[in-house]
């Protein structure tokens, strides 16, 4: 078999005349699953008249930026952190769609469920992609490349969205291996097959090189990852540090680390970039409670709850201020963590400064069940808890709009993501 034989196949065919024969998978126990187009393709169940046509995922707001967009729409140049001016002036013609962050979150971890159903060994790394360690699931279920295919199969048969699965000997191949099949495909870079994939690379692809490493790479004649693993590693240390001989491992495909499962999370925040610089008190907590509110819905899905409550508030000139207070008790309550976010904000002295973003976050995150709320004499509890619990399965069932607090069903104010 030719060290550079690849498998790239649709959900659920085998071998067969006219394909190629599967690439030796054996020592490859390394798969890194990555959902396609995740939030584009999950709008698109509820807007099938959509499909193969160019899409695009964010806020409408001058100051909004791409989340996610379909494969037509990168067609024309369009990706992801892409601000959402310029998305629509290389693709005029493409529906823009403000993104839903609870259909994601619901479709996120029906895809994590299929993972962990067939290995204990699971390493989030987003909402829409994980390395898995098929170690210990090869008897049950088959080789590493036959995994890969049953996971694409039930995550099409459970989901209706695609994903793409790099299989390899370390993370780095397989996540790279991921990336160049797709959309929808398979590829297996066999343990002995490494070199040949990477060394025609852009030295770009390996991880650590950003646009400014690249630079420096180009200027030194380093244009691709084989030219740079003929470069002495001492070389690269005396031009690079520390970052030279982690490129010249990983020019060689030397990647020791494992995954890591159930990395807990160490804080739960979320932010909103405005449209246009805001100065009006009233805006900016409605903006903080619509940012409490998804925060603490994150919270109660994953489990967890927090002390320490913080806020970032960046002005007109870009200077960013975050104030933290941690609480007596932690919570995964939306109304307290507004309020302490609003005392913060107050206590910042910003409220006639205009500011472009404002973020809330939680931190010290522990598991739910391993805290206890202690009341004072004669306090009753509040149900508040109840309740906003009540409205995360009334959004779940009938979408993130079903339910929403008074100051939030008014019109968005310009910019939100609503």
């Amino acid at each position: 078999m030719s060290r550079k034989q690849v498998l790239r196949s649709e959900p659920g065919q085998g071998s067969g005349p006219g394909r190629a024969a599967p690439a030796d998978d054996t020592g490859c126990p390394i798969l890194h699953v990555d959902m396609d187009a995740f939030f584009a393709s999950v709008e698109l169940l509820e807007r099938p008249e959509l499909k193969g046509t160019p899409v695009i995922i964010g806020a409408a707001g001058a100051r909004g930026v791409v989340l996610s967009a379909t494969y037509e729409a990168r067609r024309y140049g369009v990706h992801s952190a892409m601000p959402m001016t310029r998305a629509r002036r290389l693709c005029p013609q493409a529906v823009v769609i403000p993104p839903s962050h609870g259909k994601y979150s619901e479709v996120s971890k029906g895809v994590m469920e299929i993972f962990h159903s067939v290995t204990p060994e699971v390493e989030p790394i987003a909402s829409d992609e994980a390395f898995l360690d098929v170690s210990g699931a090869l008897r049950r279920l088959g080789s590493p490349a036959r995994i890969g295919e049953l996971i694409r199969a039930e995550v099409v048969e459970r989901h209706g969205i695609t994903c793409s699965v790099g299989v390899a000997s370390s993370k780095f191949v397989a996540k790279l291996a991921s990336r160049h099949c797709k959309p929808d495909g398979l590829l297996v870079i066999p343990a002995d097959g490494v070199v040949d994939f990477l060394h025609p690379l852009p030295v770009a692809a390996l991880w650590g090189v950003g646009e400014r490493t690249e630079q420096a790479l180009v200027r030194l004649g380093i244009k691709t990852v084989g030219d740079l693993a003929h470069v002495p590693p001492s070389t690269l240390q005396r031009e690079f540090g520390a970052v030279g001989a982690h490129l010249a491992a990983l020019a060689w495909g030397r990647d020791d680390r494992r995954v890591t499962p159930h990395v807990p999370d160490k804080s739960i925040g979320a932010e909103e970039t405005f449209s246009h610089d805001v100065d009006d008190p009233d805006a900016i907590r409605r903006e903080l409670l619509r940012l409490s509110e998804r925060v603490a819905a994150r919270l109660r899905g994953g489990g967890h709850v927090g002390r320490t409550v913080s806020v970032k508030l960046r002005r007109s000139d870009f200077t960013t201020i975050t104030r933290a207070r941690t609480l007596r008790e932690a919570t995964d309550v939306a109304k307290e963590i507004y309020a302490t976010a609003c005392d913060l904000y107050g206590a910042a002295g910003l409220e006639r400064v205009r500011l472009r973003l404002v973020g809330v976050r939680v931190e010290n995150l522990r598991p739910v069940g391993t805290a206890t709320r202690q009341l004072g004499l004669g306090e009753r509890e509040t149900g508040w808890r109840e309740a906003e619990m009540a409205m995360d399965k009334a959004m779940r069932r009938f979408g993130p709009e079903a339910v929403r607090p008074a100051s939030l069903v008014r019109p968005p104010f310009d910019g939100m993501d609503l």
